[in-house]
């Protein structure tokens, strides 16, 4: 759980007095495996949705007028959808729990991983219904009971962060083409702790790195 504040997630991170929310892990996590890995593997067509997009696409009711902001999927064989409990549309950073969905569809099926099963059934439900249409393809959801389970209330988001990139790096892109992959995380032991260390380096290595490139710019600037 979380208290789901909203963190920009470049330019504004020197004045965010939000480091380490659930929300700035998982955009954190995301763009750091986009950049880091993803772009390693030219062959690969993975998504990795923001959770803004994911909750923009549970909310509305026709998901096919999202198609012009939503990433082109004909070719996508895998998407990451952060899940989020926030039932009302007009607080874009409500809800209080995470789970993360992960949509094969080459394979027509909608995996979902909660560290508080059963908590966010009902949204991963709703937002496997979304996707379905939006991809024009029936999608079977399976509810992953043998996920790991957190042990606090404040884990939700360093789960779905440990449990993308373990999906990601450890079963999707080791895969050979063709090959059957388990998808289940059961057994899987998360530090929870170590996780949070972890992001947060992330966050602060690209903060730092937005600090260089504005100094670059500004100095360039001053040359003109």
């Amino acid at each position: 759980m979380t208290d789901g504040k909203s963190i920009a997630f470049w330019e504004e991170y020197d004045c965010c007095p939000y480091l380490g929310s659930a929300r700035a892990d998982l955009d954190a996590t995301a763009r750091y495996l986009e950049r880091e890995y993803l772009t390693q593997y030219s062959n690969a067509h993975i998504v990795l949705l923001r959770p803004s997009m994911s909750f923009m696409l549970v909310q509305t009711p026709d998901p096919l007028t999202l198609k012009e902001v939503l990433p082109n999927f004909s070719r996508t064989s895998h998407i990451f959808l952060p899940v989020n409990d926030c039932r009302n549309p007009a607080i874009a950073e409500g809800g209080s729990h995470w789970s993360l969905l992960l949509v094969s569809v080459v394979d027509g099926v909608a995996f979902h991983y909660d560290s508080l099963h059963p908590s966010n059934a009902t949204s991963a439900a709703l937002t496997a219904e979304k996707m379905s249409t939006l991809l024009g393809k029936k999608l079977v959801l399976k509810d992953l009971e043998d996920s790991p389970q957190q042990e606090n209330s404040s884990d939700c988001g360093v789960f779905v962060c440990i449990l993308m990139k373990h999906l990601l790096l450890g079963k999707l892109l080791k895969a050979a083409r063709g090959e059957k992959i388990g998808m289940s995380m059961a057994n899987k032991q998360i530090d929870a702790s170590k996780v949070r260390k972890e992001m947060l380096g992330i966050i602060e290595n690209f903060r730092r790195e937005g600090e260089r490139r504005r100094r670059r710019t500004k100095d360039e600037r001053g040359l003109d």
